[in-house]
């Protein structure tokens, strides 16, 4: 009995010393709140009777957004690693998180938008009736929406907000499925035309699914080499590592392919034009801002602060990778004749000019970037508001260009504000588009990229011409008798549309203050 209490006090005093790790609950407000209120959302789903769900749903995301920007706002020029350094909390990561944010808030205003569908909201009654049955065809005019939607969408946020903030490839990995598989949910919501819904959902679940498994394989490799999976360790573990480079090439070209996937950058970018066009559009409008803000700030952090020293190794890669998304996106785009896969194309060709200054890897280059994530995020946000309201015949969302023809004679107003996005996203001067698309390419140019520039700018060209054909189509094409209506949205869209288009104006009249903003906030802590 001695024997035993004595080798227990033995082997006890043998364990190691385990110290709880320091967490910063004040950096990461902005995150628990937005997750805090996706939770609540649950349970008000659960315990609130139906016909109160929705404007609690909407009052509480809402109130979670402002609250979110209000703390980063709060968390100016802070600086630290926490929760054992796997989370960083610097300015690039509060730049992400308050444009997500707002974002996010102007989202939640499309989504809560029952004015202009028939039957009310765009997204669908009850997800698990079956596609044309009975119950599915009378659903299909009630004013009963799934709320379920609000939290979702909550959750999606923030993992966003996580995604870019993390300093540890496992904490990336799980930010990266906490903000994927509300999305694969949420795209197949639409209330109408509900197969093609769903199957966009079905493609976007299953090629997610393949590139989070190899970010997740590429993660367990690079954790063979380095020995950690802290992007500083996997930095300093390269440096003085004895083994052979392949396992960490091997391992790092996998984990690109799950973030270039979320960024939509050819070759990984199959997936867009379906989901674009298959999803409730205030649920594409959402993906499609925020989505591609979070991707490229996650990427921008495993680039500039993991393998920063193995540039010689990567950036090949990334030329190739970033001109091949921009010549898909531009190329591509021309033959499509559907507006939603149109901007689908433009957000792929967007991706290629924003690995410009990715690959740059300088400040002027991280600064550059961040601008044009929020300024390409706020213009697409209102692109897509847009269509919400442009209706067919028989209500119906109208996308198809032919039936856009004329709108400018049906509503002068909704036609400026769509010029205006398409013109940014063009990168016509004085629009935000056009600073974003300037102060990318003149990083990469000081950075010695004066190639790929070159290709950006003839691709932008080309790009052009399937933004302009829009505007000729609106302005100077007689509108057919099945053509497009404009139906009277809520206030909360009027909004979204107003302030993007305000915003993208600004941006392109007086940029300086977000490029202040921006350069200030170019810098990662690791």
């Amino acid at each position: 009995m001695t024997c035993s209490l004595s080798t227990a006090a033995l082997a006890a005093n043998d364990l190691p010393t385990i110290h709880a790790p320091s967490i910063s609950y004040s950096g990461l407000s902005p995150v628990l709140i937005v997750l805090g209120v996706a939770c609540t959302g649950v349970l008000a789903e659960a315990f609130l009777p139906r016909a109160q769900r929705f404007a609690a749903q909407v009052g509480l995301a809402a109130a979670g957004c402002i609250a979110a920007l209000v703390a980063v706002i709060a968390l100016a020029g802070r600086s630290e690693l926490t929760a054992s350094s796997a989370v960083a909390v610097d300015g690039a990561t509060l730049f992400i998180e308050g444009t997500l944010a707002a974002l996010g808030l102007l989202s939640i205003g499309l989504l809560a938008e029952r004015s202009v569908n028939v039957g009310g909201s765009a997204l669908v009654t009850a997800a698990a009736v079956a596609v044309g049955s009975p119950d599915d065809r009378r659903l299909a005019t009630a004013t009963e929406v799934q709320t379920e939607a609000f939290p979702l969408a909550m959750f999606a946020l923030g993992g966003m907000m996580l995604f870019p903030a993390s300093n540890n490839l496992l904490v990336m990995f799980v930010s990266l499925e906490v903000l994927s598989l509300p999305l694969y949910l949420m795209a197949g919501l639409a209330r109408h035309r509900r197969l093609l819904s769903q199957e966009a959902a079905m493609k976007y679940f299953l090629l997610g699914a393949f590139a989070s498994a190899f970010f997740l394989y590429g993660l367990a490799l690079i954790y063979g080499y380095a020995g950690t999976v802290n992007l500083r360790g996997i930095l300093a573990g390269g440096q003085v590592s004895n083994r052979g480079d392949l396992l960490l090439l091997v391992g790092f070209g996998l984990l690109v392919v799950g973030l270039l996937f979320k960024a939509s950058i050819a070759p990984f970018h199959s997936w867009t034009p379906d989901v674009y066009q298959g999803a409730p559009t205030p649920v594409t409008a959402f993906m499609a801002s925020c989505t591609k803000i979070a991707a490229f700030g996650a990427l921008l952090r495993v680039l500039y602060v993991g393998f920063g020293a193995a540039t010689w190794n990567w950036r090949p890669v990334m030329w190739a990778i970033a001109i091949l998304s921009m010549l898909v996106g531009a190329v591509f785009g021309l033959t499509q004749t559907d507006v939603k896969r149109v901007l689908a194309y433009s957000s792929i060709a967007h991706a290629g000019f924003l690995t410009v200054g990715v690959i740059a890897l300088s400040r002027s280059g991280l600064s550059g970037t961040l601008f044009y994530l929020a300024a390409y995020g706020f213009g697409t946000l209102g692109a897509f508001a847009a269509v919400t309201v442009v209706r067919g015949p028989e209500g119906e969302e109208a996308t198809h260009l032919s039936q856009w023809a004329g709108l400018a004679r049906r509503s002068p107003l909704l036609a400026a504000a769509v010029t205006v996005f398409l013109l940014s996203l063009a990168g016509v001067p004085l629009t935000s588009g056009f600073i974003a698309k300037f102060v990318v390419f003149k990083a990469g140019v000081d950075a010695g990229l004066g190639p790929l520039v070159v290709v950006a700018l003839v691709t932008s060209a080309i790009a052009a011409f399937y933004y302009l054909r829009i505007v000729v189509l609106m302005y100077f094409s007689d509108p057919p008798e099945d053509g497009a209506s404009v139906a009277v949205p809520s206030i909360a869209t009027q909004g979204v549309i107003g302030i993007t288009a305000l915003v993208t104006v600004f941006l392109g009249v007086y940029p300086q203050p977000i490029l202040d903003v921006a350069s200030r906030a170019a810098q990662l802590v690791s």
